[in-house]
């Protein structure tokens, strides 16, 4: 009996598909999901005086107002009109160091992953968009910049370049596609970007480090063998735009877990 029921489990366990398996791999991972060390800290960041300027954030507008935080996420990228510019969260929270705290934005853009001032912009990022995980994606397009954005990350999506005359759309523009054992989301539209472009912050378990959508971006075009962005560049915020408009109504799951 014990040989039977044994024969069985196999069974039912060679029948599970890859996906399957991944799904319930990361399922088991989310209930220790290191992202919330990032959280605390980017709340700490947030409300802590620092810069030449010893303010904290609690009065910089994400969008919907001076010090909140609630629902921002799901709105962003957006136009603002102080900077004359469509900025997504990483790129606002660049603003609101160097206008309320004097830290030179430099140390963020020419900063590498994972250190200084950009690490400190990735555990504000994560903290922030965990404050609308569950809020439904929609992006507001009443401004001329924004539907412009749109456009242009319309564009740099499906343009194809590179060693590898790739292009976002060839691993994301179709149903069905996959790279090694995990299948890609489909971003041109919900459901699909609701599990691509709505999943990020998440924490990369292959490598333990917290990844933005900035760095999802910009590791994107380095497998494209693209030139690396310019971190929070136009061309990265308009893609953040175009994948963002095309969630609409997908649920916020960040701070997400991948491989």
């Amino acid at each position: 009996m014990a040989v039977g029921w044994t024969c069985a489990a196999t069974l039912a366990h060679a029948q599970k598909t890859t996906t399957q398996a991944i799904d319930e791999y990361r399922e088991m991972l989310q209930d220790g999901n290191p992202a919330e060390l990032y959280e605390m800290k980017g709340e700490e960041l947030w409300k802590k005086a620092r810069g030449p300027k010893n303010a904290s954030l609690q009065q910089c507008d994400l969008g919907l107002g001076a010090g909140v935080t609630k629902g921002v996420f799901v709105q962003l990228p957006r136009y603002f009109a102080d900077t004359n510019q469509v900025q997504d969260l990483e790129s606002r929270l660049v603003t609101c160091m160097s206008t309320l705290q004097g830290i030179d934005p430099k140390e963020v853009v020419n900063g590498q992953w994972g250190k200084g001032e950009r690490a400190n912009v990735t555990a504000l990022a994560t903290w922030v968009a965990a404050q609308s995980k569950g809020m439904k994606f929609n992006l507001p397009q009443s401004h001329p910049q924004e539907r412009v954005a749109y456009e242009l990350g319309k564009r740099a999506f499906f343009q194809r370049g590179g060693s590898h005359d790739f292009a976002c759309a060839t691993c994301h523009g179709e149903d069905d596609k996959r790279i090694r054992l995990q299948d890609l989301p489909k971003l041109t539209g919900n459901p699909g970007d609701g599990v691509g472009f709505a999943a990020w912050p998440a924490y990369r378990v292959s490598n333990g480090q917290m990844w933005t959508m900035q760095h999802r971006l910009n590791d994107c075009y380095r497998q494209q063998r693209f030139p690396e962005p310019g971190y929070a560049s136009p061309i990265t915020v308009a893609l953040g735009v175009y994948m963002g408009v095309n969630a609409k109504g997908a649920a916020s799951a960040v701070p997400a877990i991948k491989r």
